[in-house]
């Protein structure tokens, strides 16, 4: 399992979670999705994804619709992105 998580700060965790809704990480081929919250900081996001390959996480990355949403949906600064495999899971 290949796993993605985009951390990124939000001007807006409401309207930053509508848009969101809009294009699910599972709308392309991503097994799950969960978005997480920081506890110091409610605006500042991360969503973790799994894929069951590389190729399907970076098309999910690189889609243009992506950055898009993300922009309309109020992400502040770039995000931080980070593609790692699952090696084990308890």
């Amino acid at each position: 399992m290949i796993n993605t998580a985009i951390r990124h700060s939000v001007t807006d965790y409401g309207k930053w979670k509508s848009v969101y809704d809009t294009f699910l990480p599972t709308t392309a081929g991503a097994k799950y999705a969960r978005v997480n919250r920081s506890v110091e900081d409610p605006n500042t996001v991360t969503v973790v994804a799994g894929f069951d390959t590389l190729e399907l996480a970076k098309t999910f990355l690189n889609n243009p619709t992506l950055k898009a949403k993300m922009t309309e949906s109020g992400v502040v600064g770039s995000p931080r992105i980070e593609i790692n495999e699952e090696v084990e899971s308890i």
